[in-house]
């Protein structure tokens, strides 16, 4: 009898220590758990929902701060205000910082894994395609924005549970709801700020 009272107090104890559903995560920003819906990747919400805050930093209306550490995405707007956004950001080994400037945008944009991300694969077992169209199991998602004339994009994303993660080779994945909506508010040419 002895046993099943202490199996039953570790097995309450772990369930307190941990999530109560496989379908959590935990957010570093806000120090949360935060619950998505694996199966709903076609709906493409975040589970970090975006929201309108009060900005008073140095960056002009129209910048786009990206802060990998908080694993959030600030567009700064007029009149003291910014949208922040939760990105899923470079895994250990893939971060970077720097300023860039969007070069092109696309809808649906097709995906063409570089070289050394399909040897880095392969290695594993795992075969990239040479190309893969857009559409809906895209890994960029519903849109893209290229920065500079790097191999880096803030894109949309086939998998929004990472959101709020360290999971890319280096890009910034937004759920599709939210990079369609910076899409249309931004412009070739806009300022991105990458912190670490």
């Amino acid at each position: 009898m002895r046993f099943f009272k202490l199996l039953a107090v570790t097995f309450v104890a772990a369930t307190i220590a941990t999530p109560a559903a496989a379908n959590s995560f935990f957010d570093p920003a806000t120090r949360k758990w935060v619950e998505y819906n694996p199966h709903g990747t076609q709906s493409g919400k975040s589970p970090i929902p975006r929201e309108r805050i009060r900005y008073d930093g140095p960056h002009a209306p129209g910048t786009i701060i990206i802060d990998t550490g908080e694993r959030r995405l600030y567009h700064v707007q007029e009149n003291g205000r910014a949208m922040k956004y939760g990105i899923g950001v470079g895994r250990e080994g893939f971060q970077w910082a720097g300023t860039q400037r969007i070069t092109r945008k696309a809808e649906w944009p097709g995906w063409t894994p570089p070289p050394q991300m399909r040897a880095r694969e392969r290695a594993k077992g795992r075969v990239l395609p040479a190309h893969m169209p857009g559409g809906p199991n895209n890994p960029l998602g519903a849109r893209a924005m290229y920065l500079g004339n790097t191999l880096y994009r803030i894109h949309g994303s086939n998998e929004p549970w990472t959101i709020g993660t360290a999971v890319s080779s280096g890009c910034i994945r937004m759920a599709n709801e939210d990079v369609i909506h910076l899409y249309e508010n931004v412009d070739i040419g806009t300022r991105v700020v990458v912190k670490r």
